[in-house]
């Protein structure tokens, strides 16, 4: 036997069902830095600090991203 349950609801309406908490303020607050930094102007430095703000990132994570951004930037640290 098979059961197709369909739900109509939006994605706060979902949330709200499913006790996930409201992230709104959260992500208010993330896409302000960003706007700023973009206001600001992009460099490296900035792009550093803001990886390493995210979260525990190793030596080795964080040389990843930076050898990402430096080959989609054209540049090369070698």
């Amino acid at each position: 036997m098979k059961i197709t349950v369909d739900v109509d609801c939006t994605p706060e309406e979902a949330r709200r069902f499913m006790g996930l908490p409201d992230l709104s303020s959260v992500h208010e607050a993330y896409l302000a830095k960003m706007r700023g930094a973009i206001e600001q102007g992009i460099t490296p430095d900035t792009i550093q600090s803001m990886m390493q703000g995210w979260g525990p990132m190793s030596e080795a994570g964080f040389n990843l991203w930076r050898q990402l951004l430096d080959n989609m930037g054209g540049t090369s640290s070698k």
